[in-house]
């Protein structure tokens, strides 16, 4: 079963239909109210895919809505514009006007930043094809009704809507090598790549009309040079390839181009210096971002978020619609949300009435975009049940009129008067078209008897009709000559009563003199009196200065002590940690001496102890009258373990009753006969430990060499290195020397012994530094 749904629209415009046709039908009335003094609202509507950029834009040859009506606006003023920096923006949605020598200034500043690029003539086109000529010349039109007592000046702005955020998109933002900064989603800005300006905000003017502070406006002569900053902005818009689309809008961009208009004085050379003259129009083309499906785009991420934004303002703009259609339809005076979106807050004032409004739809008959498409052509015909009041339309200004229309005025009650004193001016044009033709002036035969006599009677009367028109001008000139001499006479009454205003100002011209000496006197005394003035403040900022320059000093000293101070602090408490360390060092010194001695006590008890057991041997053998010698006990040497040291305790140990025994216990190979190479480092450090290394028939060396190596068949290194617990450990690297068959000498090593100190009673003391 089919169905299918009507949608009335005030006109449809079929694929057929030409940039130059839709233009004539939508923009030019905007135009047109843009010069007469009148806001204006337009734009695109539609799903993504729809069309609606290139409908505002256009493409080379076949320019959109916002290059012709620029074309359109600058035909129509262009004699009439007034020089550069005339009319400048007031930073308050209004316009101010500048003097001659302001206005001069600021024009040699630009031409010597050099800026803004040179105008180019009228139809010229650009180098770059990007601002290629858009409209040919056959398709450019003008307004007729242009006020010419009036002088022009054309502003515009680029902004766009991204996330609910406003940019301006004609402000500069020079990339910083130093800092850089950040784009969206976390990637960094390298080379030159676009940096996001600050957002904007909205404000709203003394006339309660909403616009966006601090945006950038730039004053442009030509529609080429509007082309230029179009694109300039154009280029800064954020686009993005999708599913439907391979370059999607993902802003709403607003193309807003404000005309100011300011009447001439009274001889039409000069625009009056008066704020409240100046007439501010504008129109907004409004490039709105489609409204998108993330099912069919597959988003994510940021473009995700992006087509979020997208539907809710998009959204919030249907809300509005229809809260305006229902308080109109029922009568109902409920709050409508423009606040809800950046784009509906900005355009406020067109749906409130402050202008026409325009809405193009932009349909794809894709079956895709059906659903889409249906929702789109719903709104769209609902927006147009939705009616807003105009305002009364305001006169430009309430003077008289400049000097065009004063002097048409002129020349028409002259040929009026002319037309009262006889019709010279008709009848002259009823002689001149009197005037017979001339006849054939060619002979062919020399028999002809007809053609000079028929040329001779047309001369004849073409003479007497010169005569006429000559007497008939004679009379113009008399009627003209005594027109002059009463014009001549209404000019010497005049003349008159400027004499007697002249006097009148002469009188008034004394009395400003009078009051301009009173004026002098009281500047002098004024400059006296700011002389004293400027004395007692020399005076105060010298007592001022020393002030400062005493609290400063004294600033500085107290900043001197606390420092002094602190190094004080520092120095006890560094002092503090190095007398606890000496204490500590001397400590553990006297406690190495201490158990040294132990040590060497007990060895001479336990010598002393073994010569008492072999005297008692010898006596208790002696008294036995026994033949056995008693077995000489074996005196036990000193401990020599891979970690050579000693493990010292607190307290003495007792005296061993028995010689120990080592069954693990080998001599060290340096204890042989042979002759040894012993290396040692000028790096090493001397231990202070109860046992040394001692190797007999050693050549000492700090560096090998091969003659030490031929004397010598063993080899040793000592290693020092820093333990695990802080202390210095020395490792006895060992290896035998033998020759090689070149001749020189190889060292194999072969064992590795390890000395190293350890204290018992470090871990009592805690260390402070």
């Amino acid at each position: 079963m089919t169905f299918t749904y009507i949608y009335s629209f005030k006109k449809v415009f079929g694929i057929n239909t030409t940039q130059m046709e839709l233009f004539e039908d939508v923009a030019r009335p905007l135009v047109e109210d843009l010069i007469h003094c009148k806001n204006g609202l337009l734009f695109t509507y539609g799903v993504t895919g729809s069309g609606k950029t290139f409908t505002m834009t256009g493409s080379p040859g076949e320019g959109g809505l916002l290059p012709r009506s620029l074309d359109m606006l600058f035909n129509s003023i262009g004699p009439f514009q007034a020089k550069r920096f005339v009319f400048k923006p007031d930073d308050k949605n209004g316009m101010e006007i500048q003097g001659q020598v302001d206005a001069l200034l600021e024009r040699q500043k630009r031409d010597s930043q050099q800026s803004v690029p040179k105008t180019p003539s009228s139809r010229q086109k650009a180098a770059d094809p990007e601002f290629a000529d858009m409209i040919s010349s056959e398709e450019a039109c003008k307004s007729e009704n242009v006020d010419e007592d009036c002088c022009y000046s054309v502003f515009v702005s680029y902004i766009e809507v991204y996330n609910n955020y406003i940019y301006d998109l004609l402000e500069d933002a020079p990339f910083d090598p130093i800092r850089p900064k950040w784009l969206g989603g976390g990637t960094p800005v390298r080379n030159n790549e676009f940096i996001p300006p600050q957002s904007k905000i909205l404000r709203e003017d003394q006339n309660h009309n909403m616009y966006v502070a601090g945006c950038t406006e730039v004053e442009v002569k030509s529609t080429e040079e509007a082309f230029e900053v179009f694109w300039k902005g154009q280029k800064k818009r954020r686009i993005a390839n999708t599913q439907l689309n391979r370059e999607s809008s993902r802003s709403h961009s607003v193309f807003t181009v404000k005309l100011a208009q300011a009447p001439l004085d009274a001889d039409g050379d000069h625009i009056l210096q008066d704020k409240n003259q100046v007439n501010v129009s504008q129109l907004c083309l409004v490039d709105l971002a489609g409204s998108e499906r993330t099912s069919r785009t597959r988003a994510e991420g940021s473009r995700l978020r992006e087509a979020g934004n997208i539907n809710q303002s998009l959204m919030t703009l249907r809300t509005c619609m229809e809260v305006l259609r229902e308080n109109q339809m029922c009568g109902t005076n409920k709050m409508v949300p423009y606040r809800d979106s950046k784009v509906t807050h900005l355009f406020k004032n067109y749906f409130d009435g402050e202008g026409k409004v325009r809405m193009i739809v932009c349909v794809n008959p894709k079956a895709d975009d059906y659903d889409e498409t249906m929702l789109v052509m719903r709104f769209a015909e609902m927006t147009q049940e939705v009616e807003v009041a105009r305002p009364v339309d305001r006169p430009i200004c309430g003077l008289a009129a400049g000097r065009r229309h004063r002097n048409q005025v002129f020349r028409d009650e002259l040929s009026r008067r002319l037309e009262e004193q006889g019709g010279p001016s008709n009848a002259g044009k009823s002689l001149l078209k009197s005037l017979p033709a001339l006849p054939p002036c060619e002979l062919v035969d020399p028999a002809d008897d007809q053609t000079l006599p028929r040329l001779m009677e047309v001369l004849e009367r073409r003479h007497r009709v010169r005569q006429m028109m000559t007497e008939q001008y004679n009379k113009t000139a008399s009627t003209l000559a005594s027109m002059l001499q009463q014009l001549d006479g209404q000019i010497s009454a005049k003349e008159t009563f400027l004499h007697d205003q002249r006097n009148r100002l002469g009188e008034k011209d004394k009395v400003i003199i009078n009051q301009r000496t009173e004026i002098e006197r009281l500047e002098k005394k004024s400059k006296t009196l700011e002389y004293k003035i400027d004395i007692l403040q020399k005076t105060t900022d010298m007592y001022e200065h020393d002030k400062r320059s005493l609290k400063h000093e004294l600033e500085t000293r107290e900043q001197r002590l606390q420092r002094e101070l602190s190094e004080r602090r520092r120095m006890e408490q560094r002092m503090h940690g190095m007398v606890t360390d000496t204490k500590l060092k001397w400590e553990k010194e006297c406690e190495r001496r201490v158990n040294a001695k132990q040590l060497e006590m007990q060895n001479k008890l336990w010598v002393k102890d073994e010569k008492l057991k072999q005297l008692k041997a010898i006596v208790t053998e002696s008294s036995g009258g026994g033949t056995e010698r008693p077995e000489k006990p074996e005196r036990p040497s000193r401990e020599r373990d891979r970690n050579i040291g000693q493990k010292r305790s607190a307290s003495p140990s007792p005296l061993p009753t028995a010689p120990p025994v080592h069954p693990m216990h080998r001599r060290s190979h340096s204890a042989g006969g042979d002759k040894w190479v012993d290396h040692k480092p000028t790096s090493n450090l001397d231990l202070d430990t109860v046992l040394q290394p001692i190797i007999p028939n050693a050549i000492k060396v700090s560096t090998p060499n091969e003659k030490a190596l031929s004397k010598c068949q063993k080899y040793v290194l000592r290693h020092q290195e820093l333990a695990s617990d802080g202390e210095i450990e020395t490792k006895l690297i060992k290896g035998n020397v033998f020759r090689t068959r070149g001749g020189g000498q190889a060292v194999q090593f072969t064992d590795i012994e390890t000395l190293k100190q350890e204290c018992a009673s470090a871990s009592r003391y805690s260390m402070s530094g």
